[in-house]
C-alpha cells in the first residue's frame, strides 16, 4: 500500500529515476495536462506569485510519462471528492450563468429563481399585492388590462379591478366580456414585458427595509425582552430606536381601532386569552374594550378578571401578542382596518 501511494506521488526525471514531485511541480504537470484551451480559466484565476511558481516548475519538470500522469490525475481527483459534497444556492448559480449567457439572459432566469411563489408569470403576478398590481396597471392600456386579469386567480382579478380607477375598471370589464382567446404572440408579448418593466423592478424593489424587518423581529420579544434591547438601542443609535418603535405595532396600538374593527377582532378571540391578555394590560386598554362590549359582557368579563387571580406575565406577553397576531390576519384579509394613528386611513396591513 505505501509503494502503491508512493507512486502516486512519482514522475520520472530526465536521467529516467523517478522522484517525488512537490506542490509546485504537481500543479504544472496538471495544467501542462489541460494545455491551453482547458486551463485557460485556471490561469486567469491565479495570482502573479502563483503563476511565478508554476511556470517555474513547469520549465524545469522534464519529461512525465503517461503512467505517472494517469496516476497523478487519480491523486487529483481523489483529493478533490474528498473535500465534501457541493453546495448550490442562488449566488453560485448567478456567478456560473453570468460565465457563459449574456447579462440580460441571467437577469431573466434569476428573476425567475428570486420572484414570488409560483411556476409561471400568472401565478407570480396572483401573488403580488393588489394595490401594488392595480398601479401598474392603471397606466396600462384596457386590453392590456383585460389580458392581466382574465390570467389570473379570479378573486385577486376582483380585488385589483375594484382599486382601478372606475372608467378604466368599466372598459376592462367591457373588453373581457367581449374578449375571445388570446393570440400566442399577444400574450408572449404582454409576459414579455411583465417580466422587464413591472417583475423584474418588484424583485428589485421588494427587499423590505430593515428597520421595518427590526420592527416585525421586536413584536415578538417578550416585554422584558423588548424593552432590554431598545434601551440598549437607545444608547448606540436613538434615531433607528425611534424608527423602530413607530413600526412597531403592539398591543397597546389596538385601541386605534375603530369600534366596527374592534368588535370584529373580539369575536375572533377566544374568552380566556382575552381574558388574560386584558389581565395585564393598562386600565386605558381595558377600558376601550370594555366600551366596545355590551354591558353586559363587559361585566362579565370584569368578573372573570377578578377570579382569575394572579397571572404570570409571560401568558400575559402570549395572550397579548396572539391577540396582535389575530389582528394582522383580519387586516391582511380585509375584515378590520388598522391605521397608524386615529387620524390615519392609511392601512398598513
Amino acid at each position: 500500500m505505501a509503494q502503491s501511494q508512493m507512486q502516486n506521488q512519482l514522475t520520472v526525471s530526465d536521467d529516467g529515476v523517478e522522484r517525488e514531485l512537490k506542490g509546485a511541480e504537481r500543479a504544472a504537470v496538471l495544467m501542462l495536462a489541460l494545455g491551453e484551451v482547458h486551463g485557460r480559466q485556471i490561469w486567469a484565476r491565479l495570482d502573479e506569485i502563483e503563476v511565478r511558481q508554476i511556470s517555474a516548475a513547469m520549465a524545469k519538470l522534464g519529461p512525465v510519462t503517461p503512467n505517472m500522469l494517469q496516476d497523478l490525475f487519480a491523486d487529483f481527483v481523489r483529493r478533490l471528492s474528498s473535500r465534501g459534497s457541493l453546495m448550490g444556492n442562488v449566488d453560485a448559480t448567478e456567478r456560473l450563468l453570468a460565465a457563459f449567457l449574456p447579462q440580460d439572459k441571467v437577469s431573466v432566469i434569476m428573476e425567475e429563481i428570486r420572484g414570488p411563489a409560483g411556476r409561471n408569470m400568472w401565478e407570480k403576478l396572483s401573488n403580488v399585492q393588489e394595490n401594488v398590481l392595480a398601479n401598474y396597471l392603471k397606466n396600462e392600456y384596457p386590453q392590456t388590462v383585460a389580458v392581466v386579469l382574465s390570467k389570473i386567480n379570479s378573486d385577486h382579478a376582483a380585488r385589483v379591478l375594484s382599486i382601478l380607477p372606475e372608467d378604466l375598471a368599466l372598459e376592462v370589464i367591457n373588453r373581457m366580456l367581449r374578449m375571445e382567446a388570446v393570440q400566442k404572440e399577444v400574450l408572449e408579448k404582454v409576459e414579455l414585458t411583465l417580466r422587464k418593466e413591472f417583475m423584474s423592478n418588484l424583485t428589485n424593489t421588494s427587499r423590505r427595509d430593515s428597520h421595518e424587518m427590526m420592527a416585525d423581529i421586536f413584536n415578538n420579544f417578550d416585554r422584558q425582552t423588548e424593552a432590554r434591547f431598545l434601551a440598549a438601542l437607545e444608547e448606540e443609535n436613538r434615531e433607528s430606536a425611534e424608527r423602530i418603535k413607530n413600526l412597531m405595532f403592539t398591543f397597546d396600538d389596538l385601541m386605534k381601532l375603530d369600534a366596527a374593527s374592534c368588535q370584529t377582532l373580539l369575536r375572533n378571540v377566544e374568552k380566556d386569552r382575552l381574558t388574560i391578555a386584558l389581565k395585564g394590560s393598562t386600565d386605558q386598554v381595558r377600558d376601550f374594550f370594555f366600551g366596545n362590549m355590551s354591558s353586559r359582557a363587559a361585566k362579565m368579563l370584569r368578573d372573570d378578571m377578578e377570579a382569575l387571580g394572579p397571572v404570570r406575565l409571560r401568558d400575559v406577553d402570549e395572550a397579548q401578542s396572539a391577540m396582535v397576531a389575530t389582528a394582522k390576519d383580519l387586516a391582511a384579509r380585509g375584515e378590520i382596518m388598522i391605521a397608524k394613528s386615529k387620524s390615519d386611513d392609511e392601512i398598513i396591513y
